[in-house]
């Protein structure tokens, strides 16, 4: 059951962070504006989880030897 339940949060972490990136890449992104009062409170925090995780990673590959910037 715990198991379950922690695979499930890692799924939803990595689909928001998915979202993260596509909303950097793109500029899409969900159209929290249309979503009423709590859930959307709950969406925009869920959302945010992903752009969390997204910086972070920047942030270990950024000081990485085995990432490099290519322009």
């Amino acid at each position: 059951m715990i198991g379950k339940l922690v695979h499930y949060a890692a799924d939803a972490i990595l689909i928001s962070a998915v979202l993260a990136g596509i909303k950097r890449s793109t500029g899409l992104s969900v159209a929290t504006n249309k979503l009423d009062g709590d859930l959307r409170s709950y969406v925009i925090k869920y959302l945010s989880i992903g752009e969390w995780v997204v910086d972070q990673g920047i942030s270990y590959m950024s000081s990485s030897k085995y990432f490099e910037r290519k322009r």
